[in-house]
């Protein structure tokens, strides 16, 4: 049965009817931040939020001015209630399908299907981790990969950094401006296939590399203390940073025939700069363009993308009421 957030609880109001204007999918920053604007612009609107935030392992969000510190469901908890004061109906369910006529259908998996003039595809990303025993068990904690979301919080420990993906050298030079002691580990790369200029980089930034293939973390007391190689030994480390492979959550996009573009993270919808898709009626915001990463920019995508949406609507109802 499709959940909803509570009409006593966040003051939701429900229409009675299947139809709005918009329909945005994703419950995080960018579909809620869309949402806020929807909703004061007094737009017939629906969230439909599976509950999968990319950043629920962590316990805290970081560099959102006023909200530094602040764990990420508390975020969310008072972006829902702010929304449905605004009339925003939101509905803990899962869009599992999309069809496209004069409207937008979008199937539930609750089996409730409803339409909208608009779209917004707000279901951001998941991170693809390595295989490393340890990795995911501690990820969000002092297994990270974002310096500015936790380098403060880990500042001057000794950090290693997993060579994962073509991003991970400048990963390893980027932490050195939280700590000096940062160990490389290039993984399943071999030293040799490092370039002569990554290596000089390294060795002028203090990155101390260490050959040999990752085995697992070790873990004591529920504390992070090392990295242990296929050969046995352990190098003691207090944080490790791990380069994710980003996976957009696109498959409602590409249903509807979205031209996807190639990105230095991977491939991605084509957007322009206010997250319209190359499909008509249909906009992408926050991390399911690959393009934002940060909470604080996933929120400024689905203002844009929403203020869009409101303008078009306005003047496109004009413009038939001129031709009646």
């Amino acid at each position: 049965m499709t959940e909803k957030y509570g009409t006593e609880r966040y003051g939701t109001q429900t229409y009675g009817t299947e139809t709005y204007e918009v329909i945005v999918i994703g419950g995080g920053a960018a579909g809620l931040s869309a949402a806020l604007v929807l909703g004061r612009a007094r737009r017939r609107t629906l969230v439909v939020d599976a509950g999968e935030p990319r950043n629920a392992p962590a316990a805290h969000m970081q560099g959102y001015l006023s909200r530094d510190g602040m764990p990420p469901a508390e975020f969310l908890a008072v972006g829902r209630e702010e929304v449905a004061s605004y009339g925003v109906e939101l509905v803990h369910d899962q869009a599992v399908d999309v069809t496209r006529r004069e409207d937008f259908a979008v199937e539930l998996a609750s089996g409730r299907t409803v339409r909208a003039r608009r779209l917004i595809v707000a279901t951001g990303l998941a991170d693809e981790l390595p295989p490393v025993p340890g990795v995911a068990e501690r990820f969000g904690r002092d297994v990270l990969h974002c310096p500015y979301c936790h380098g403060w919080e880990v500042r001057d420990l000794p950090f290693g950094v997993i060579l994962t993906s073509p991003m991970s050298v400048h990963q390893a030079l980027l932490v050195t401006q939280w700590s000096k002691d940062v160990t490389l580990f290039p993984h399943t790369t071999a030293e040799a296939d490092l370039s002569d200029e990554d290596l000089r980089r390294l060795a002028a930034a203090g990155v101390h590399v260490v050959p040999g293939e990752v085995a697992e973390l070790v873990v004591e007391d529920d504390r992070l203390t090392g990295v242990r190689l296929a050969d046995g030994t352990v190098h003691a480390r207090s944080a490790v940073f791990v380069a994710p492979r980003l996976v957009p959550r696109t498959a409602l996009l590409e249903r509807l025939g979205a031209e996807m573009k190639e990105t230095p993270f991977g491939m991605a919808p084509a957007v322009d700069e206010t997250g319209r898709t190359t499909v008509p009626g249909v906009w992408a915001a926050g991390n399911a363009t690959l393009m934002t990463q940060q909470v604080v920019h996933a929120a400024g995508d689905g203002y844009k993308a929403a203020g869009t949406i409101n303008n078009e609507l306005v003047m496109e109802d004009i413009e038939a009421a001129v031709r009646v």
